[in-house]
């Protein structure tokens, strides 16, 4: 129900419309001053004030000024009550910030057709402020999870530039986190009620990529019967985040560039010129240094795009964030299932320390939903992730089993040493550098958990 705060020193007319608007099924209360009715605001919150434009000391334009000052966007929608001979003021004090005005003598049907349209717009207003909440809450610096010095430096580097007009590049391999960083970026700045328009050049043909980013004119090919806004066009204002950039034609490389030092764009087919305000955030996991010395990427854009970079590091490198990462997986997926499990047994979070990771935070967080899905009691236990933590590209290949029950984290440990020493020949230092340890590491582990057959051969010893 929506609360409506009227203001009017005349009593019988504050008295009419305030019962006026609680058979209509508001929340109506009602000020005999603008002195009354700051203070009634300031406890009640009101969503509409329907105020009287000349009063005694705080007239309704004032009324409206100090509530402006007090509550920024948050305040309530004014609607100005005036005579006749008092019309252009009336419109004065909607261009300093009132919803409407009323002429007086009031109608009912116009007042509650007044009130209806700005309880309306106040309900939009609100709906949108609690989405940019979530967005923030989602996409926004809080969404980069852990407390490594590599997570303060990025946040640090993300509070530097989402306000700043500059290019950012997010360089990483892939299920890093690029484009969590570039929606951090947009929705921690002041363009976050603006468009966020992310696309993946790799996954576009190069013959319709060109008319996505930047539209078309009718005629322009076969097929254009009317005009479309491109994906830059239709940004204009906000963020655009181009994914895997070193994956873009060098035909189209050219135009981004134009984008990049004229801020402007041509549809296909078009002879106008249009100004576009976007952010450029791009990201890849190539090296496009050396694609630019295999003549794949220009080196131009490179040097416009990288004015400012931001390098991911794979989740191997900083597994102290995985406690952190499983937590805020595990309470995301609570929510979306609708479960309750409270907790990760000791020795699956040991388990996923001392995993490689070849799809980094991803498939971490894959790893997760799935057990958070599965799991029968309130801990995932080693059961819920079994078969999950398979070796990939870049890792040991060395194929661990998870039995169902009764897991002993010391025997799987010293199977996974085992199997390491086998494959690699005996010689602890190959077998170290297979599980990705340091040869000391590798050799405390196994004396530590006094792992037999096959022996290990010292001969070769970095």
């Amino acid at each position: 129900m929506a609360m409506i705060l009227v203001v009017d020193d005349e009593p019988l007319q504050r008295d009419i419309l305030t019962r006026i608007l609680s058979d209509a099924g508001y929340e109506a209360h009602a000020a005999d001053s603008g002195e009354e009715a700051l203070e009634m605001a300031r406890a009640m919150n009101p969503d509409v004030i329907l105020t009287d434009l000349k009063m005694k000391r705080i007239n309704g334009i004032e009324l409206m000024e100090r509530l402006k000052s007090e509550n920024g966007f948050s305040m309530p929608a004014i609607i100005i009550m005036t005579a006749f001979g008092s019309v252009s003021s009336a419109v004065e004090a909607m261009k300093k910030g009132a919803f409407d005005y009323i002429s007086k003598p009031l109608e009912k049907e116009m007042v509650l057709l007044t009130v209806k349209r700005a309880v309306n717009m106040v309900d939009i207003l609100k709906k949108n402020r609690e989405l940019q909440s979530v967005l923030y809450n989602k996409f926004g610096i809080e969404g980069i999870v852990g407390g490594s010095r590599w997570v303060k430096d990025v946040i640090n580097l993300v509070k530097k530039v989402n306000d700043s007009p500059v290019t950012v590049l997010v360089l990483g391999e892939s299920g890093t986190g690029k484009e969590l960083v570039a929606r951090a970026i947009h929705y921690s700045g002041t363009r976050s009620t603006k468009p966020f328009t992310a696309i993946n050049c790799a996954s576009i043909p190069e013959s319709l990529l060109e008319s996505e980013l930047f539209g078309y004119e009718p005629g322009a090919f076969t097929g254009a019967g009317a005009r479309r806004t491109g994906l830059f066009e239709a940004s204009n204002g906000g963020t655009v985040f181009l994914d895997e950039i070193g994956d873009l034609p060098p035909s189209i490389q050219s135009k981004i560039l134009r984008v990049l030092q004229e801020k402007e764009l041509r549809r296909l087919g078009g002879r106008e010129t249009i100004k576009v305000d976007v952010k450029i955030i791009a990201a890849t996991n190539k090296d496009l240094e050396k694609e630019i010395k295999n003549g794949r990427f220009r080196e131009d854009l490179y040097y416009r795009l990288r004015i400012v970079t931001i390098e991911l590091p794979p989740l191997r490198e900083r597994k102290e964030d995985i406690p952190a990462l499983v937590g805020y997986f595990l309470e995301k997926y609570n929510k979306e299932f609708g479960r309750r499990i409270k907790r990760v047994n000791e020795s699956v979070l040991r388990a996923f320390a001392d995993y490689h990771w070849p799809g980094n935070v991803r498939q971490l967080e894959a790893v997760v939903e799935r057990a958070v899905l599965i799991c029968d009691t309130d801990t995932i236990t080693p059961g819920d992730i079994k078969g999950e933590l398979k070796s990939g590209k870049g890792g040991s290949g060395i194929d661990i089993e998870i039995p169902e029950e009764g897991i002993v984290l010391e025997e799987l440990e010293q199977e996974l040493l085992r199997k390491a020493m086998a494959k690699a020949g005996g010689v602890a230092s190959r077998a170290a550098k297979l599980l990705g340890m340091s040869y000391k590491t590798f050799w405390y582990r196994w004396e530590k958990l006094s792992v037999q057959n096959p022996s290990p051969n010292k001969e070769e010893v970095p």
